[in-house]
């Protein structure tokens, strides 16, 4: 472990535990709803991904904060050690986040490789981070128009949402991330395989979200957005 590594560790685990502890001071100070403070955890979380390419010399290490947090979120899902994040009624959502973006990062990510596809774990994290949230804020909102697939129920202004959502952040994650400081191996992506691949990945996601039954989106939409992704552009 080098103290680039080191270093890493020592700051996302810092932001990450930083950014639990604000969530809660923000639930407990201004009564903000435990949907808004779980949600405000979610993109956050979410967002450290890029982070976590900058920070660490070994991919190896640099795996080690999802990891833990696969277990940590059980503990805090187990026994609802966090009102911001876990109500009663929660899912294991948050366990599930974790988990796939663990997975994710094991199957693509490489540093200081010429194999190395962070930007497509990064990309299939974006679909989750953004899309899931932003599809819950609109369909909580404005959602006028409701369809059901087993026992979820969503709503089509929702899913527009989460199809806008997640096709800009991946396109965003594809166009910038891949030649940049945070995956220095890997080549530029033309904007337009870039616009494909987002489009195509943004609607897999969108239908994995509207089908997955409560809280199993999680995994199901990094993973699905994860897998097209490598597939539109010739990764696998």
């Amino acid at each position: 472990m080098s103290t680039r590594d080191l270093i890493g560790l020592i700051v996302s685990f810092g932001y990450a535990f930083g950014l639990l502890i604000i969530a809660e001071v923000i639930r407990r100070w201004r009564g903000y709803p435990q949907d808004f403070t779980r949600k405000f955890v979610h993109i956050g979380a979410g967002m450290w991904v890029f982070g976590v390419l900058a920070l660490f010399e070994n991919w190896t290490i640099g795996i080690i904060p999802f990891a833990t947090f696969i277990v940590l979120n059980f503990i805090f899902y187990r026994f609802r050690l966090l009102a911001a994040i876990d109500a009663p009624d929660s899912t294991p959502g948050t366990v599930y986040f974790a988990l796939s973006i663990t997975i994710l990062f094991l199957i693509f990510w490489r540093t200081n490789s010429p194999d190395d596809r962070g930007y497509i774990a990064a990309a299939g994290t974006m679909a989750m981070t953004w899309g899931d949230a932003l599809a819950a804020i609109v369909g909580k909102r404005w959602g006028r128009h409701y369809y059901q697939i087993g026992q979820g129920r969503r709503s089509f202004e929702g899913s527009a949402a989460m199809f806008i959502a997640s096709t800009v952040a991946i396109l965003l994650t594809l166009l910038f991330t891949p030649g940049s400081a945070l995956s220095p191996q890997s080549s530029p992506i033309d904007v337009g395989a870039a616009l494909i691949t987002s489009i195509v990945a943004g609607l897999v996601a969108t239908i994995a979200e509207g089908v997955s039954p409560h809280g199993t989106d999680n995994i199901s939409v990094p993973l699905l957005a994860g897998a097209v992704i490598a597939v539109m552009l010739g990764v696998v």
